[in-house]
């Protein structure tokens, strides 16, 4: 039989305080809070050729095929990647988050910063 590391309740014990669960309120109309904590926060990484926010795909998130504008090649579903957009673009923030890339997480930090 598998040994649980759980402690046990005595039979005497009264069931685990329901403190956290008094305060816990769900609201569905919070869906774009509850996307961004599914998705997390983008971290932002300054760079030579500008500001991106770069955010992290796990593979079980990954849906859709893309292609890396680093290597050219597909990014298949079920591969973890990242979602990389500039921070500060020409025409701004939403232009920016418009024109967001999928690369593969190799691709991204090898990139090179030379203007073509």
């Amino acid at each position: 039989m598998p040994r649980s590391n759980r402690p046990r309740r005595s039979p005497g014990s009264p069931a685990r305080s329901s403190k956290w669960t008094k305060g816990a309120q769900r609201n569905d109309d919070d869906g774009e809070d509850l996307n961004r904590t599914r998705l997390g926060v983008p971290a932002t990484e300054a760079a030579p050729d500008g500001v991106w926010a770069v955010r992290s795909i796990s593979a079980g998130n990954a849906q859709k095929a893309y292609t890396c504008p680093g290597c050219n090649h597909p990014v298949m579903p079920g591969v973890a990647h990242l979602v990389v957009w500039q921070e500060d673009a020409l025409f701004g923030a939403e232009a920016g988050l418009r024109e967001r890339r999928h690369w593969h997480s190799n691709c991204w930090r090898g990139r090179s910063y030379r203007y073509r």
